[in-house]
Protein backbone atom coordinates (compact mmCIF):
# COMPACT_ATOMS: atom_id res chain seq x y z
CA UNK A 1 0.00 0.00 0.00
CA UNK A 2 3.02 2.15 0.20
CA UNK A 3 2.98 2.32 -3.50
CA UNK A 4 -0.10 4.37 -3.10
CA UNK A 5 0.16 6.18 -0.07
CA UNK A 6 3.63 6.39 1.17
CA UNK A 7 2.05 8.23 4.34
CA UNK A 8 0.43 5.47 5.47
CA UNK A 9 1.25 5.31 9.00
CA UNK A 10 -1.34 2.26 10.86
CA UNK A 11 -3.79 -0.05 9.02
CA UNK A 12 -4.93 -3.54 9.63
CA UNK A 13 -3.76 -6.88 7.89
CA UNK A 14 -4.05 -10.45 7.78
CA UNK A 15 -1.39 -13.42 8.46
CA UNK A 16 -1.35 -15.32 5.63
CA UNK A 17 2.04 -17.22 6.90
CA UNK A 18 4.89 -17.11 9.14
CA UNK A 19 7.90 -19.22 8.85
CA UNK A 20 11.82 -18.63 9.31
CA UNK A 21 11.47 -16.16 6.22
CA UNK A 22 9.23 -13.43 8.31
CA UNK A 23 5.82 -12.95 8.15
CA UNK A 24 3.35 -12.59 5.53
CA UNK A 25 0.69 -10.59 5.22
CA UNK A 26 -2.39 -9.85 2.75
CA UNK A 27 -1.67 -5.97 2.31
CA UNK A 28 1.27 -4.21 3.92
CA UNK A 29 2.51 -0.64 4.56
CA UNK A 30 5.82 -1.44 5.42
CA UNK A 31 8.25 -0.69 2.79
CA UNK A 32 10.57 -3.97 1.78
CA UNK A 33 14.27 -3.16 0.84
CA UNK A 34 15.26 -2.33 -2.78
CA UNK A 35 16.96 0.12 -5.04
CA UNK A 36 19.10 1.67 -2.24
CA UNK A 37 16.20 2.02 0.28
CA UNK A 38 16.55 -0.08 3.29
CA UNK A 39 13.35 -1.57 4.67
CA UNK A 40 10.90 -0.20 6.92
CA UNK A 41 11.00 -1.10 10.91
CA UNK A 42 7.79 -0.93 13.34
CA UNK A 43 5.51 -3.02 14.80
CA UNK A 44 2.70 -5.59 14.21
CA UNK A 45 0.00 -5.47 17.22
CA UNK A 46 -1.62 -8.53 18.09
CA UNK A 47 -5.22 -8.13 19.54
CA UNK A 48 -4.27 -9.54 22.56
CA UNK A 49 -2.06 -6.57 22.74
CA UNK A 50 1.23 -8.21 22.13
CA UNK A 51 3.71 -6.36 20.03
CA UNK A 52 5.94 -8.18 17.76
CA UNK A 53 8.92 -5.96 17.25
CA UNK A 54 9.92 -5.95 12.99
CA UNK A 55 13.57 -4.95 12.63
CA UNK A 56 13.79 -5.01 8.60
CA UNK A 57 11.11 -5.66 5.25
CA UNK A 58 12.04 -7.98 2.61
CA UNK A 59 10.68 -8.97 -0.64
CA UNK A 60 9.68 -12.24 -1.34
CA UNK A 61 10.05 -14.55 -4.62
CA UNK A 62 7.12 -13.88 -5.43
CA UNK A 63 6.30 -10.73 -7.40
CA UNK A 64 4.54 -7.96 -4.09
CA UNK A 65 6.02 -10.69 -1.37
CA UNK A 66 6.69 -9.00 1.41
CA UNK A 67 8.44 -10.76 4.72
CA UNK A 68 8.55 -8.48 7.87
CA UNK A 69 11.31 -10.12 10.08
CA UNK A 70 11.00 -9.88 13.50
CA UNK A 71 13.19 -9.43 16.20
CA UNK A 72 14.78 -12.70 17.72
CA UNK A 73 12.74 -13.94 20.70
CA UNK A 74 9.13 -12.88 19.01
CA UNK A 75 6.28 -15.48 18.69
CA UNK A 76 5.06 -15.61 15.55
CA UNK A 77 1.84 -14.85 14.88
CA UNK A 78 -0.23 -17.84 13.31
CA UNK A 79 -1.97 -17.46 9.69
CA UNK A 80 -5.49 -15.39 9.76
CA UNK A 81 -4.41 -13.54 12.93
CA UNK A 82 -5.64 -10.00 11.82
CA UNK A 83 -2.76 -7.37 13.19
CA UNK A 84 -2.59 -3.89 13.54
CA UNK A 85 0.68 -2.57 11.60
CA UNK A 86 2.36 0.52 12.61
CA UNK A 87 5.78 1.65 11.27
CA UNK A 88 8.26 3.78 12.28
CA UNK A 89 7.11 7.09 11.03
CA UNK A 90 10.14 9.13 11.99
CA UNK A 91 12.95 6.82 10.37
CA UNK A 92 10.60 6.71 7.49
CA UNK A 93 9.66 10.28 6.75
CA UNK A 94 13.47 10.80 7.20
CA UNK A 95 14.14 7.94 3.77
CA UNK A 96 11.49 9.36 1.94
CA UNK A 97 13.24 12.84 2.33
CA UNK A 98 16.54 11.77 1.55
CA UNK A 99 15.71 9.50 -1.39
CA UNK A 100 13.12 12.02 -2.57
CA UNK A 101 16.42 14.62 -1.98
CA UNK A 102 18.77 11.90 -4.42
CA UNK A 103 16.63 12.43 -7.39
CA UNK A 104 16.98 16.01 -7.57
CA UNK A 105 20.82 15.48 -6.61
CA UNK A 106 20.89 13.71 -9.76
CA UNK A 107 19.72 16.68 -11.88
CA UNK A 108 22.44 19.09 -10.32
CA UNK A 109 25.31 16.81 -10.97
CA UNK A 110 24.40 15.36 -14.50
CA UNK A 111 26.63 12.36 -15.09
CA UNK A 112 25.66 8.51 -14.79
CA UNK A 113 24.83 7.14 -11.55
CA UNK A 114 27.12 4.61 -10.78
CA UNK A 115 25.41 3.63 -7.53
CA UNK A 116 23.37 4.59 -3.99
CA UNK A 117 22.11 4.16 -0.62
CA UNK A 118 19.79 6.10 1.88
CA UNK A 119 19.75 5.81 5.27
CA UNK A 120 17.85 7.67 8.21
CA UNK A 121 20.44 9.88 8.73
CA UNK A 122 22.55 10.27 5.42
CA UNK A 123 22.28 9.25 1.68
CA UNK A 124 24.87 9.15 -0.81
CA UNK A 125 25.12 8.91 -4.96
CA UNK A 126 27.69 7.59 -6.71
CA UNK A 127 28.56 9.07 -10.37
CA UNK A 128 30.82 8.17 -13.25
CA UNK A 129 32.33 11.48 -13.52
CA UNK A 130 35.81 13.56 -12.96
CA UNK A 131 36.31 14.23 -9.65
CA UNK A 132 37.27 17.89 -10.60
CA UNK A 133 33.58 18.46 -11.62
CA UNK A 134 32.59 18.00 -7.83
CA UNK A 135 32.14 20.86 -6.12
CA UNK A 136 30.54 20.75 -2.02
CA UNK A 137 28.98 24.24 -2.04
CA UNK A 138 27.78 24.17 -5.36
CA UNK A 139 26.02 21.34 -5.04
CA UNK A 140 24.03 21.99 -2.01
CA UNK A 141 23.26 25.54 -3.27
CA UNK A 142 21.88 24.34 -6.34
CA UNK A 143 20.00 20.98 -4.92
CA UNK A 144 18.49 23.28 -2.06
CA UNK A 145 17.29 25.61 -5.08
CA UNK A 146 15.42 23.11 -6.50
CA UNK A 147 13.96 22.30 -2.94
CA UNK A 148 12.75 25.87 -2.41
CA UNK A 149 10.76 25.69 -5.44
CA UNK A 150 8.22 23.77 -3.91
CA UNK A 151 7.23 21.49 -6.63
CA UNK A 152 4.67 19.04 -6.05
CA UNK A 153 5.93 14.50 -6.96
CA UNK A 154 3.61 12.49 -9.14
CA UNK A 155 3.70 8.69 -9.75
CA UNK A 156 3.16 7.84 -12.48
CA UNK A 157 3.22 3.83 -14.85
CA UNK A 158 4.69 3.09 -18.42
CA UNK A 159 4.89 -0.24 -19.90
CA UNK A 160 8.36 -2.09 -20.70
CA UNK A 161 7.52 -1.01 -23.88
CA UNK A 162 7.33 2.38 -23.37
CA UNK A 163 10.41 2.32 -21.10
CA UNK A 164 12.55 0.36 -23.59
CA UNK A 165 11.85 3.32 -26.11
CA UNK A 166 13.18 5.69 -23.45
CA UNK A 167 16.11 4.75 -22.30
CA UNK A 168 17.72 8.03 -21.48
CA UNK A 169 14.87 7.48 -18.13
CA UNK A 170 17.19 5.15 -16.34
CA UNK A 171 19.92 7.08 -14.92
CA UNK A 172 21.45 4.38 -12.87
CA UNK A 173 24.16 1.94 -14.20
CA UNK A 174 24.02 -0.59 -11.57
CA UNK A 175 20.75 -1.26 -10.93
CA UNK A 176 18.17 -1.52 -14.08
CA UNK A 177 13.86 -1.11 -13.40
CA UNK A 178 12.21 -4.68 -13.17
CA UNK A 179 10.91 -5.98 -16.75
CA UNK A 180 8.67 -8.54 -16.83
CA UNK A 181 5.46 -7.21 -14.83
CA UNK A 182 3.49 -5.22 -17.92
CA UNK A 183 4.79 -1.60 -16.23
CA UNK A 184 7.33 0.44 -14.19
CA UNK A 185 7.06 2.72 -11.84
CA UNK A 186 8.37 6.27 -12.42
CA UNK A 187 9.22 9.48 -10.07
CA UNK A 188 8.32 12.47 -12.09
CA UNK A 189 9.20 15.92 -10.35
CA UNK A 190 7.37 18.51 -13.38
CA UNK A 191 10.05 20.62 -15.00
CA UNK A 192 12.95 18.96 -12.96
CA UNK A 193 13.07 14.97 -12.79
CA UNK A 194 11.47 11.88 -14.55
CA UNK A 195 13.36 8.32 -13.68
CA UNK A 196 12.25 4.53 -12.71
CA UNK A 197 11.88 4.29 -8.49
CA UNK A 198 10.08 2.28 -6.63
CA UNK A 199 10.68 3.79 -3.50
CA UNK A 200 8.92 5.91 -1.18
CA UNK A 201 9.13 9.56 -1.62
CA UNK A 202 7.65 12.81 -0.04
CA UNK A 203 4.35 14.55 -2.07
CA UNK A 204 5.91 18.10 -2.67
CA UNK A 205 10.05 18.06 -2.90
CA UNK A 206 9.94 21.45 0.20
CA UNK A 207 8.77 18.84 2.92
CA UNK A 208 12.92 18.04 2.06
CA UNK A 209 13.88 21.24 4.56
CA UNK A 210 17.67 21.38 2.52
CA UNK A 211 20.60 19.55 2.54
CA UNK A 212 24.16 19.81 2.71
CA UNK A 213 26.89 18.17 1.25
CA UNK A 214 28.58 16.14 3.73
CA UNK A 215 31.45 14.32 1.99
CA UNK A 216 32.87 14.07 -1.79
CA UNK A 217 35.37 10.85 -2.20
CA UNK A 218 36.94 8.74 -4.88
CA UNK A 219 35.32 5.73 -5.15
CA UNK A 220 36.90 3.98 -7.81
CA UNK A 221 37.94 4.88 -11.14
CA UNK A 222 33.90 5.20 -12.23
CA UNK A 223 32.47 6.01 -8.66
CA UNK A 224 33.04 9.50 -7.36
CA UNK A 225 30.67 9.35 -3.94
CA UNK A 226 28.76 12.62 -3.07
CA UNK A 227 27.13 12.28 0.35
CA UNK A 228 24.44 13.97 1.99
CA UNK A 229 22.79 14.75 5.08
CA UNK A 230 19.39 16.78 5.71
CA UNK A 231 20.07 20.45 6.65
CA UNK A 232 17.09 20.90 9.13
Amino acid sequence: MFRDDAYLKSITARVLEADERGISLDRTIFYPMGGGQPGDSGVLVRETGERITITDTRKGEAPDSVFHIPAPGMSPPQAGELLSLEIDWERRYSLMRLHTALHLLSCVVVAPVSGGNIGPDKARLDFDIDMNLLDAERITRETNALIASGVSTETVWISDEELDAQPELVKTMSVQPPHGLGRVRLLRIPGIDLQPCGGTHVRNIAEIGGIRVMRIRNEGKRNKRVEIVLAT
